[in-house]
């Protein structure tokens, strides 16, 4: 996936996004260090580094990293390889964060636990842990129905398949290109804000914020999605 990943057409490349995005990490840096669990192919890391943020990422994808070395100023980048639920690296910071749904990349509740007391041993005191993600979606579920579609086209569909037995979900791409078609399945564990807060606690983090998104307007029961940031406690 890495050679295709960066989209310049998708709502996540915006820069209007990805500003709106960087502003508040900045801000929550507040001139420290920043920790960037999957940091990808670079997307928020580079504008952040840009900002006079001192990054540092981790992510799995050897594959995703070599994009991001591609793109100028991703040589001046650190990154280790390895499974941000338990990887350690050297030093603390005043930010640590996950954007878009990548917590849900963890498909296990004991996975998700552990990225938090992961996150809290790498932070300062009064350092803050950031989690883009969505809420999960059952209310588009009805009655006997696991399935959500949420692109049609005649080259392409998309859907999610949940399991609310487990909180196990996919997500699933058909696509139809010069009349050769593809699929593409990837799983995911769906999370509530309230267990995440639980996760968040069981790490010595408290709850200080959770907007609708980067906009900072307030979260209701009508958001689909949050930025939640949670503060290690000192003492």
């Amino acid at each position: 996936m890495a050679a295709k990943y960066d989209d310049p057409t998708s709502e996540m490349s915006d820069p209007a996004v990805v500003g709106e995005t960087v502003d508040v990490l900045a801000e929550i840096a507040g001139g420290g260090r920043a920790l960037e669990l999957g940091i990808g192919t670079g997307r928020i890391a580079l504008p952040l580094a840009g900002r006079g943020v001192p990054v540092h990422g981790i992510d799995l994808s050897r594959a995703m990293v070599d994009q991001m070395r591609t793109k100028p100023g991703g040589d001046a980048i650190d990154v280790t390889i390895g499974d941000f639920a338990t990887t350690k690296v050297d030093g603390t910071f005043s930010l640590a964060f996950l954007v878009f749904n990548t917590i849900m990349n963890l498909t296990t509740q004991e996975a998700q636990v552990a990225c938090f007391r992961n996150v809290a041993d790498h932070l300062e005191p009064g350092g803050c842990f950031i989690i883009e993600v969505m809420v999960p979606e059952l209310r588009r579920l009805p009655h006997g129905q696991n399935i959500v579609p949420y692109q049609a086209s005649p080259t392409g569909w998309a859907y999610d398949v949940y399991d609310v037995a487990t909180q196990g979900t996919t997500s699933n791409y058909v696509r139809i290109v010069d009349g050769v078609g593809s699929y593409r399945s990837i799983p995911f564990r769906y999370v509530w804000p309230s267990e995440l807060d639980l996760m968040a606690q069981l790490a010595g983090l408290r709850l200080r914020d959770r907007w609708d998104g980067w906009n900072r307007m307030p979260f209701t029961h009508e958001s689909r999605q949050h930025v939640s940031v949670w503060e290690k406690q000192i003492g």
